[in-house]
């Protein structure tokens, strides 16, 4: 594996480049391509920060756990709450900032928060030609190439490899405390319908779990009201017990340890318990319904899977292979019409198919 060192190396590879590229960072995500690995880990360090404006510049290779204690220092954090993956897949290595980006990795916050995406103020990378392109800036107000910068988030590294990124970070929250009890899908939804303002809404091992985040007052009325507004009987976590369930919410544990293909799969969030019925697999839910972590033994199910999912309006991703035949693809084959659109960009970021494996 080759690592890269800066963006004109890296520029200068791709430049001359006609063969497919793995790129990663710590490859700890399971989204590598076809071809030699590159690790961009070498595009490392926290370039700005500045914790009174909320915003922080990052090389792609700098590793999460350096952002995210560098945050924690001020008080602050990603408030989209990226997962580590490592668990789930039995990957090694740090994850990095630019990895999360590239994936749009989102955690449940995403119900109030929003996605990585909505934090990604502006974005460098290197394009397939070694071109190298810088979009959006440093503060909010700065929209130049704001769309471009929405469409790296995500691109999951097959329109070129990300350098640097700027995000705006926010405050830790005063207090967070979880109430788990029981009553699945249809009790996230009247919660989060609720004007009592969930940061995370899910089931998981068993338990119905709703998180309030706030000032300490703040969440204390809205515990209460939100419980005796919903019913039933309910514990109460606080703190870390409470951090603690979400991080397990987040990185999908109840499936760490287990065999078997592991499908990522979004959906309405009113049709989750239909997807649940269908499939009759254990499951994680996430966002209220809307995020449906599925571990299936055997052959996978694939068929199955994403024919349910299709009828249903979502997609399924394919995170862990397990049981499932290498010839199934990992990402939900496209509508024609996407799929026409989504060939026009690569086409224009990488004319010679270096990242045609990506993802």
């Amino acid at each position: 594996m080759r690592e890269i060192g800066s963006e004109e190396e890296l520029a200068e590879l791709l430049a001359g480049r006609n063969a497919p590229l793995s790129v990663g960072g710590g490859f700890t995500r399971g989204m590598t391509g076809e071809g030699e690995r590159l690790s961009a880990a070498g595009l490392t360090g926290i370039r700005l920060y500045e914790p009174g404006a909320l915003t922080l510049v990052a090389g792609a290779g700098t590793p999460l756990a350096e952002v995210e204690a560098a945050l924690a220092a001020e008080g602050q954090r990603l408030a989209f709450e990226p997962m580590d993956h490592r668990g789930l897949l039995g990957t090694s290595g740090q994850p990095t900032i630019g990895g999360v980006v590239a994936g749009n990795v989102s955690g449940p916050r995403r119900v109030v928060a929003g996605a990585a995406r909505d934090f990604c103020l502006g974005v460098r990378f290197v394009d397939g030609r070694g071109h190298v392109v810088k979009n959006g800036g440093r503060v909010m107000k700065n929209v130049t190439g704001y769309d471009l910068v929405k469409l790296m988030a995500g691109s999951r590294g097959r329109l070129g490899v990300i350098t640097e990124v700027s995000l705006k970070v926010l405050p830790v929250p005063e207090t967070e405390v979880t109430l788990a009890g029981e009553g699945g899908v249809p009790v996230l939804a009247a919660a989060l319908g609720s004007p009592f303002e969930v940061t995370g809404a899910a089931v998981s091992g068993g338990r119905t779990l709703i998180r309030l985040e706030g000032l300490a007052e703040s969440v204390a009325y809205r515990q209460g009201a939100l419980a005796a507004r919903l019913g039933g009987d309910w514990e109460v976590l606080e703190g870390e017990a409470s951090a603690a369930l979400w991080r397990g919410v987040r990185d999908v544990a109840p499936f760490h340890g287990k065999e078997g293909a592991v499908w990522r799969v979004a959906v309405r969030p009113g049709r989750a318990p239909e997807l649940l019925e269908a499939l009759g697999e254990e499951a994680v839910v996430d966002w209220g319904g809307g995020l449906v972590w599925l571990l299936v033994g055997g052959d996978g199910r694939a068929e199955e899977v994403r024919a349910a999912v299709e009828r249903l309006g979502g997609h399924a991703t394919l995170v862990r292979r397990g049981g499932v035949p290498a010839g199934v693809p990992a990402l939900q084959p496209e509508p024609a019409g996407v799929a026409r659109l989504t060939g026009g960009l690569t086409r224009a970021f990488d004319p010679r198919g270096i990242f045609a494996g990506a993802g």
